[in-house]
């Protein structure tokens, strides 16, 4: 058996990477699993009664069911941009809802509206801010494939427009602190717009586990090609 130098270079060098890459895809496959459990756990477990001492864990949180009691600030009101619906431009309503005995709110969503052809027209939004009990889901903000700078920036007046929401960024706007999450307006509660939510959509472990097979035998098949060849030299 001869290893000639070109064709072992390009084996040490592929190899390593085709098993890389199929552990990789076992490590992926080991996250949706985690991701899909939280998910059943969250949605299994009971109602939470959200206050300003609620642990901001969003990822533990997650399609929780959650209530409220407070009261709607309907003076500073956030349109979520970008959001299309069977071919359709709107907006998300994210509306503060500040909770009673602080000054602590947690942002409720209250579904999808479609946008004027004249982007300039803002939707009517008006809501009460007499006090009151919401319920939903808690989940992520909406989220955007690529992040432009100054996405995340409001732009000016009420109710402010933008493109991704950022607790942060939104606070200080705000005045006062809200939640690194949102709650998704029941679909049966009052004051509420187009409200179809669904669970995030991700690739199953089975077809992670399906591809790290295959890079696993794409690396077996190099060896035992390059085996193949070095015995005829």
């Amino acid at each position: 058996m001869k290893f000639e130098k070109v064709p072992t270079l390009v084996v040490v060098c592929l190899l390593p990477v085709l098993i890389s890459l199929g552990f990789w895809q076992l490590d992926r496959a080991e996250q949706k699993r985690a991701f899909l459990d939280r998910q059943k756990q969250g949605m299994a477990a009971p109602a939470l009664q959200l206050t300003a001492a609620t642990p901001e864990e969003k990822e533990v949180l997650r399609y929780r069911q959650a209530a409220a009691s407070g009261s709607y600030d309907s003076t500073h009101q956030i349109l979520i941009d970008n959001q299309v619906v069977e071919g359709r431009a709107g907006y998300f309503v994210l509306t503060p809802f500040i909770l009673d005995g602080s000054e602590k709110a947690i942002l409720v969503n209250r579904g999808w509206i479609p946008a004027s052809r004249d982007r300039k027209v803002l939707p009517d939004i008006a809501i009460r801010s007499n006090p009151t009990q919401v319920s939903g889901r808690i989940n992520h903000f909406p989220s955007v494939g690529i992040k432009l700078a100054g996405a995340d920036q409001p732009t000016a007046g009420w109710p402010a427009v933008v493109q991704i929401a950022d607790s942060a960024v939104l606070s200080e706007r705000f005045g006062y602190p809200v939640f690194p999450f949102m709650l998704e307006l029941d679909k049966q509660a009052p004051e509420g717009y187009r409200r179809e939510w669904r669970e995030a959509a991700v690739m199953p472990p089975e077809q992670h586990v399906a591809y790290a097979l295959q890079w696993f035998g794409l690396a077996a098949a190099l060896a035992l090609l390059f085996v193949w060849y070095s015995r005829l030299k």
